[in-house]
């Protein structure tokens, strides 16, 4: 039974090996595209060191070595100062001055490390870089903290977290949170701390980023451990772990690894505690450099090897976790290595140097007590001081609301009788409106009475001035000829000579009179259209055929150059108006022999048609009053042939009534060209014309 868990421990190791390798082969392709990108640009024919954007890439590539390799993090930081200073580039000096002060810190030399950190925060305030500015703060921070300065560290998580406020900068806002709720896990203030952590957690949830959410997880399984909640930080460490393995996140998952086997060493489950180590410590060998964390693995594998009983291993780790410790001045390190090799020392009878290193434990347990306890107490004076803000602030609002109340009480005393006498007011000035009112609609009706009255007369004078200069002229001549040829005054052969005049005349008479009678509705009724999918091209053809015997009596050739059925919707009476007055005036005004040219072109959603004639044309002052209905313009063709002046009026009412614009081009003695568009058939409203 023995020999089958061990079997199985060593398949379950072998696999986590081989998930180890693709992870780190993973982390490392992320930074070899990043050294493939700074080659790339260093081989190109413009490429200038110096240049902001490799800058900006040896700065990330930095980012990428920490706490993974501290020789290539302090090679790269060392040129990312060297090319900003030659161009004077703020960004790149904060962040190569940031990236050396972490290369320092993380080799313990705090001398060489704060002022490299002083000097990159003091230029992030001058420039105003303030995402650099939090990022400094936040890494300071964690640096105090890390010492046991807890008052310093929660100084500066506080005003760190006032900066990422003023930026809206969430995922610091995490972090300094967390910070704080770490600071109160340390001196083992595990409610505050939770608490803290909630605040942690929503802002993870708006950011919706699971690997800042499993970073939170790690710690909060740290807490649940030392809080001896073993079932809650098993929960939150096996989800992080889940997420860094899926994401490739190295120095996160050496981390996680080794919380978990702290998690089983409390428990004293020694196997799990050693195999989740031999994994944490597996990252450590192959690519992480962060002696913080390797501290308490060091000292977690030694206490396995003395709970195990291979007390030369457990002596190995706890020497090795010392002397880091003591090389980066970690003062809780040297405690928990020092206590660890005292247990070894005693157990195997070696007690001078048992009570050496009791002795030891003993004095640093004594000093970080006693920074603890004050550490505590400036915590505490921090909360209670902005608890005594709050309640002060709570106070004066309350003072404040008081006198507000008693100013609301006057005030709406005041308002009170003031409502009650604009009321007053307010009544007779609405009495006052309502009959100003009446009297300006009456006013309004009066004088809309007045101009349909004007338009009115205007429509009747015209209609008399037609009736009697245009068409009485024609109809007397008539008249006159036919009482002639009753009264045997002319012959019969004379009679029948007269006969083409006298259709030219009645064909006259009956063109003016039907633009009459549409005009004169229009004007007095208005016009209901009735729009429809109409062909243009029948239109037309049945315009050349009524319009052909003119045409042929002046030699003018009639030309239909429309393209195949184009189909318009419209009303089919207005259009055929339009059409017919069209090319009527085109006819009137071509001398013989001349080209009259229908022709239509798609424009979007409209179709414009243009008659074109070779006709006389017309000056720039006429083709300003034609479409005008005040203008009374009336001019004689070629032929002498007379008009009422109504035809290009009646045009454009037809063709804005059916949503088109007409236009005229014309050039003296050359031709004239009128345009109009109408909106083409669509498919939605097609149906039987």
């Amino acid at each position: 039974m023995s020999q089958s868990k061990n079997l199985l421990l060593l398949l379950v190791v072998c696999i986590c090996l081989m998930l180890t390798t693709s992870s780190l082969s993973a982390q490392s392709s992320k930074r070899d595209s990043l050294a493939f990108r700074l080659q790339r640009l260093e081989i190109t024919d413009r490429f200038n060191p110096k240049d902001t954007t490799h800058i900006n890439l040896l700065i990330r590539l930095a980012k990428s070595y920490r706490y993974l390799d501290s020789d290539s993090l302090y090679s790269i930081a060392g040129r990312v100062l060297e090319y900003s200073n030659a161009i004077d580039y703020d960004y790149g000096k904060v962040k190569g001055l940031d990236a050396l002060a972490g290369y320092y810190y993380n080799k313990g030399d705090r001398k060489k490390s704060m002022p490299l950190f002083q000097e990159a925060l003091q230029l992030a305030k001058e420039t105003e870089d303030i995402e650099s500015e939090i990022t400094i703060i936040n890494t300071l921070a964690q640096n105090y903290s890390f010492e046991g300065n807890y008052a310093e560290a929660l100084s500066l998580n506080l005003k760190g977290i006032d900066l990422a406020r003023k930026i809206n900068m969430q995922q610091m806002l995490s972090v300094l949170n967390e910070n704080i709720a770490s600071l109160y896990a340390d001196q083992k203030d595990f409610k505050n701390a939770l608490m803290f952590y909630d605040t942690v957690q929503k802002i993870n949830r708006r950011l919706g980023n699971e690997v800042i959410d499993a970073e939170t997880q790690s710690n909060m399984a740290a807490l649940y451990k030392d809080a001896k909640d073993f079932k809650n930080a098993m929960f939150n460490i096996n989800r992080s772990i889940n997420t860094f393995e899926k994401h490739k996140i190295i120095d996160w998952l050496a981390y996680a690894y080794e919380v978990k086997g702290d998690i089983y060493l409390e428990q004293q489950k020694y196997q799990w505690a050693l195999y989740w180590y031999d994994q944490s410590n597996m990252l450590f060998k192959n690519q992480i450099e962060d002696d913080r964390i390797k501290i308490q693995l060091m000292n977690g594998m030694a206490k396995v090897y003395l709970g195990i009983g291979k007390d030369s291993l457990s002596m190995a780790y706890a020497m090795e976790g010392l002397g880091l410790s003591t090389k980066i001045k970690s003062l809780q390190g040297q405690i928990d290595c020092s206590e660890t090799l005292y247990k070894l020392n005693k157990k195997s009878g070696n007690d001078a140097n048992a009570l050496a290193y009791l002795e030891e434990f003993k004095k640093l347990s004594d000093s970080l007590s006693r920074d603890k306890n004050k550490q505590s107490l400036s915590l505490l004076e921090t909360k209670l001081h902005y608890e005594q803000e709050k309640q002060e602030l709570i106070e004066s609002n309350q003072i404040a609301l008081a006198k507000q109340r008693n100013y609301i009480y006057f005030s709406v005393i005041i308002l009170l009788i003031l409502s009650i006498i604009t009321f007053v007011i307010r009544r007779s000035e609405g009495i006052q409106k309502k009959l100003n009112k009446e009297l300006k609609e009456k006013s309004l009706a009066v004088a809309e009475r007045e101009t349909e009255l004007h338009e009115i007369n205007k429509t009747k004078t015209k209609l008399f001035s037609i009736i009697g200069h245009d068409l009485r002229g024609p109809i007397g001549a008539l008249q006159g000829l036919l009482k002639l040829f009753t009264d045997g005054e002319i012959s019969k052969d004379e009679f029948l000579s007269f006969i083409p005049k006298l259709k030219s005349d009645v064909d006259n008479i009956s063109f003016t009179l039907n633009n009459l009678l549409s005009w004169g509705q229009n004007q007095m009724n208005g016009v209901v259209t009735k729009p429809r999918r109409i062909s243009l091209d029948k239109i037309v053809s049945n315009n050349f055929q009524l319009l052909s015997e003119l045409a042929n009596s002046k030699s003018i050739k009639l030309i239909n150059q429309l393209p195949e059925n184009p189909l318009i919707w419209a009303d089919q009476n207005q259009i055929d108006i339009v059409v017919r007055n069209l090319l009527s005036n085109a006819i009137k005004f071509t001398p013989e022999n001349g080209l009259i040219t229908v022709e239509a072109e798609e424009k979007k959603d409209m179709w414009q048609i243009s008659v074109r004639d070779t006709g006389v044309g017309m000056s720039e002052e006429i083709q300003k009053k034609i479409f005008t209905n005040s203008s009374n313009v009336t001019t004689y063709g070629t032929n002498n042939e007379k008009g009422t002046g109504l035809g290009l009026s009646l045009c454009k009412e037809m063709v804005l009534k059916n949503n088109g614009e007409i236009w005229v081009e014309s050039i003296t003695r050359k031709g004239t060209t009128f345009f109009f568009t109408v909106p083409k058939a669509e498919k939605r409203y097609q149906k039987a014309s």
